[in-house]
């Protein structure tokens, strides 16, 4: 998801500051964060299979207070009060095009998860299981295959990752991974699984350094790194690992579009370039 009108980014970081006030305020005010995500999906998905209600819901020439009462009539117990209350709010605010409101309702829904992993004290977990399905599916390409198959039914994905998932990743990674198996919204699984782990670590306001490695690191000396590179970039940086014999030696640390190569290989491939210019 990629909100880049300047309405619906302002809009959004609105948003955010309600639900973070929803999320501070769980323990006294009644908010399930197990059910708020889930419910801020089933919302997500109305609206993109009612393009009418999107619109409606999206209308800038409407006012919000006519918008808010529309999704209060189509939603009240249908989904958890503390989520309706944010959807009106959602819709009360100005969106520059109506598939920008449910990107924001999507972040909101991804937010709300790591919020709910966060609270059982599994925010680094629900991170490195996001990232390791990843690099999974680049592993098994049948079940990739399997997975993202137009002609395999919704209940039988369902299915493969309860078996897949069950007892081995925590119940805000199962949400995330099954929404993203089966309503993509136009994306790559693996590109939906990228977008939804830099929403988790911005949780934490940290970087997601990939660090490619042809031998395990140390807990030592993954948190020397992750120092080093917290104290470069400014920020908490999370390390996702992946072993690659490719780079013989030294490390590839990839930050955003920024890419550190310490590896011999990097190396080989500069001299190379070099030597072709």
């Amino acid at each position: 998801m990629t909100i880049t009108g300047a309405v619906s980014r302002a809009s959004l970081a609105e948003a955010r500051e309600r639900l973070e006030a929803l999320i501070g305020a769980a323990s006294g005010n009644g908010t399930d964060l197990a059910v708020l995500g889930g419910d801020l999906f089933a919302v997500l998905n109305l609206i993109d299979r009612e393009h009418g209600l999107r619109r409606a819901v999206s209308d800038p020439s409407r006012d919000g207070a006519d918008k808010a009462q529309l999704v209060q009539i189509l939603l009240e117990g249908k989904i958890s009060p503390a989520a309706l209350e944010l959807v009106a709010d959602v819709v009360r605010l100005r969106w520059s095009t109506p598939s920008e409101l449910s990107d924001g309702v999507e972040a909101l829904a991804v937010t709300a998860e790591a919020a709910r992993a966060e609270a059982d004290g599994a925010l680094d977990d629900l991170e490195d299981e996001l990232f390791r399905f990843s690099r999974v599916l680049e592993r098994e390409p049948r079940l990739r295959a399997a997975l993202t198959s137009p002609g395999l039914p919704a209940d039988r994905k369902q299915g493969l990752l309860e078996a897949l998932l069950t007892g081995k990743a925590g119940p805000a990674t199962i949400t995330l991974i099954t929404e993203l198996v089966l309503r993509p919204r136009g994306r790559s699984l693996e590109g939906g699984l990228a977008e939804y782990g830099r929403l988790v670590a911005q949780r934490r306001r940290r970087l997601v350094a990939l660090v490619r490695t042809p031998t395990e690191l140390s807990e030592d000396q993954r948190r020397r790194l992750a120092a080093v590179l917290a104290a470069a970039y400014g920020h908490d940086v999370h390390l996702n690992i992946e072993l690659d014999p490719t780079t013989i030696g030294g490390l590839s640390i990839q930050i955003g579009d920024e890419v550190i190569d310490g590896t011999i290989a990097g190396r080989l491939d500069d001299v190379r370039r070099r030597l072709a210019t």
